[in-house]
């Protein structure tokens, strides 16, 4: 059975809640396909110490150039909260051009932070690759260590170009307060929609005025940094992980630059190819029906909330026909805040509120019996926690959004898309994907050239490659990971049921497979998966 201490839950959970909140939120096991033989591990060193040692404690302790890229030691990047992973670890700073064909020009200063094994120390680290796209690797440090990924490797974190611990960091503060303060506003109305892409153009006008080259933050540049960085340090061969936006990072990097990589972990798979709205909407559909079946499979749960899954529907109608408000109280925020819940709202609520599946019937039920607070405020403490405030790079998801994805998805279907998921939503609420509501409005405000064509090309690689997904996954879809594997030849494709996105966060199974598999990239243990049970969901009287 997967066992997880509700306290610990609660607060990933509500890490989870907080990231999925914002404007540009990130939005972000079935069948084995088991290549050929593991990889041998190496001889030993012949001192008597485990191989690695020596490279492991060198690591990042001298400056080197690698072309136009330079490593130096230094102080460990900042970081928003305190940060006890960081005891012990070895940072410094990569420093790239932002313009790689001009390299003369301004340059980027990326915090990188090694934190050692634990235990044994192997030859080949683990790289790691924060979701978003925007959000902070050093501030993930925790997520990595409660999952004992450094038990017998290094693990690096590089912030991103433009993340919070980068320099310049091109976090938007204004974007996150209009998302607290549009909680009294219908979600979608065409009045919040102006105000939406009025604070992103108030961005968009700040960064620029701060002499950034919006142009220059993009999934593709990104994977440069990291090819730069493995040199840099002098790593042979390393391994890569990536979670949610990251798993998008990892396909390109995998594909642009191979070299060096032993291996490959993703977790809560969004493809390059299908990057956008509309496998939102597919990723909510499937996401939800997991959770809605799991309700009905519990004859508890089935008796105290008959035909969940309709219920839902028809208040997203409802709601957006008639919206509702409710005022409510959120811990850390002195005064009542009033919020407004219509089809939308609810539609993204949910999206994020699978990371709390027992409580989700219950609150749907107290919802469609006129009692709208307990969704209320969670709709509510994800946007006012102080974590959803100049945390998010909106620089860089704009530049992935706008230059990556959608030059190569129109809105007509992005519209498709959800009235294929959910037929009878009305087009007000399919018209804005899951948490990317005026995306292609934004996009013309954040106007930034679109990448080659080539940057939605499938990933074809025999790298092996583990392929994780959540059953509850309403943000990327449990099909996204089958997907993504067909083309990679030696992938281990692992759906965990019963575990929203990113399920290295909350399953003790998960992490268990992921650690295993950079131990044998092709033959990963999955037995834990035998033992899993559905959560048991709140019965209210």
């Amino acid at each position: 059975m997967m066992s997880i201490r509700p306290p610990r839950r609660r607060r990933t959970a509500r890490r989870l809640l907080t990231a999925l909140a914002g404007a540009t939120a990130g939005v972000l096991v079935t069948g084995l396909a088991v290549g050929p033989a593991a990889v041998p591990a190496r001889a030993g060193s012949g001192t008597g110490e485990p191989l690695g040692t020596a490279l492991g404690s060198a690591l990042g302790t001298v400056a080197r150039t690698v072309g136009h890229a330079r490593y130096e030691p230094g102080p460990c990047p900042r970081t928003a909260d305190p940060a006890p992973g960081l005891q012990g670890a070895r940072c410094g700073k990569l420093t790239v051009p932002e313009d790689r064909d001009h390299p003369e020009g301004r340059k980027l200063a990326l915090g990188v932070a090694i934190v050692p094994a634990t235990h044994r120390t192997a030859d080949d680290p683990i790289v790691w690759l924060a979701g978003g796209p925007g959000d902070d690797a050093v501030s993930e440090i925790q997520l990595a260590l409660n999952g004992h990924l450094n038990h017998d490797r290094d693990v690096i974190f590089m912030s991103q170009r433009g993340t919070y611990s980068a320099d310049p960091p091109l976090t938007c503060p204004n974007i996150d307060e209009f998302n607290a303060r549009a909680l009294d506003l219908a979600y979608d109305a065409r009045s919040t929609g102006r105000l939406h892409v009025e604070a992103t153009r108030d961005c968009r006008d700040a960064l620029e005025g701060r002499g950034a080259d919006l142009g220059a933050y993009n999934g593709t540049e990104s994977a440069a940094d990291y090819a730069d960085l493995r040199v840099a340090l002098g790593i042979e061969q390393w391994n890569v992980f990536g979670i949610s936006y990251g798993t998008d990072l990892a396909l390109l990097y995998m594909r642009l630059h191979p070299k060096g990589i032993r291996s490959v972990g993703i977790d809560g798979v969004l493809p390059p190819s299908l990057a956008g709205g509309a496998v939102g909407w597919k990723a909510a559909r499937e996401g939800f029906d997991g959770l809605f079946d799991a309700c009905a499979e519990q004859t508890a749960c089935d008796d105290r909330y008959p035909d969940l899954k309709g219920t839902f529907t028809r208040l997203v109608r409802e709601l957006e026909a008639e919206p509702v408000s409710t005022t409510v109280t959120v811990p850390g925020h002195p005064e009542p805040v009033k919020v407004v819940l219509d089809g939308g709202a609810l539609v993204n609520w949910l999206v994020s509120a699978t990371h709390l599946a027992a409580g989700v019937p219950r609150s749907i039920d107290e919802l469609a019996h006129g009692n709208p607070k307990r969704v209320a405020e969670q709709w509510a403490g994800g946007k006012l926690s102080p974590q959803a405030v100049g945390r998010t790079s909106h620089g860089l998801a704009y530049g992935v959004f706008c230059s990556e994805w959608t030059p190569f998805e129109s809105q007509a279907e992005v519209i498709r898309a959800g009235h294929r998921a959910f037929p009878s939503f009305p087009r007000s609420v399919v018209a804005n994907a899951p948490l990317l509501a005026f995306l292609h409005k934004d996009c013309r405000a954040w106007d930034v050239p679109a990448a080659p064509d080539s940057v939605r090309d499938v990933t074809d690689s025999d790298i092996p490659t583990l392929v994780l997904s959540g059953g509850f996954d309403a943000q990327t879809a449990p099909s996204s990971g089958p997907y993504a594997a067909r083309t990679l030849s030696r992938s281990t494709e692992v759906t965990v049921p019963y575990v929203a996105h990113v399920v290295f966060a909350d399953s003790p199974c998960a992490q268990s497979i992921t650690r295993s598999f950079f131990d044998a990239p092709t033959a990963p243990d999955t037995g834990c998966l035998a033992g899993l049970k559905p959560p048991a969901f709140e019965i209210a009287p």
